[in-house]
């Protein structure tokens, strides 16, 4: 990874909203060799108690992973829907660069959906935007 911290990007299919933590680059060990679909302790970014499950990963360039693509590797495949592809017309393929299903160095962004959740609400899992720009100009200080 080119210096940046990886991120896992979680959702509440209850309430519908998303959010982001950092890893610590001393728990990154802890995530890599996962695959897309499998569970992950929340703990790895201070979700005590709360599981999630990967749907999706992207790398420092910006390429999305697809679930058929084994291992961590960097493929050109030929698609037709799903990650990758935006508004594809019924029939058309395009051939994209995308990544594999694994949790690798290489990835910046884990997205996660919670399927357990822990102690902490909802308010403080997703705070407003307005309080979260006021906590990040503190922590700036």
């Amino acid at each position: 990874m080119s210096g940046d911290l990886m991120k896992i990007v979680f959702s509440d299919k209850k309430n519908g909203r998303t959010a982001q933590l950092e890893v610590a680059k001393d728990r990154e060990p802890m995530l890599i060799g996962k695959k897309i679909g499998e569970m992950i302790e929340g703990a790895v970014v201070g979700l005590d108690g709360f599981k999630l499950q990967i749907t999706g990963l992207s790398d420092s360039m910006g390429a999305p992973s697809r679930k058929e693509i084994e291992g961590s590797r960097k493929a050109y495949a030929l698609l037709s829907h799903g990650p990758g592809i935006i508004g594809a017309k019924k029939g058309m393929r395009v051939r994209k660069l995308v990544r594999g299903n694994v949790v690798s160095a290489d990835t910046s962004q884990i997205n996660t959906v919670i399927t357990e959740y822990g102690t902490k609400s909802a308010e403080e899992l997703f705070p407003k935007k307005a309080a979260a720009k006021e906590q990040t100009a503190a922590e700036a200080k």
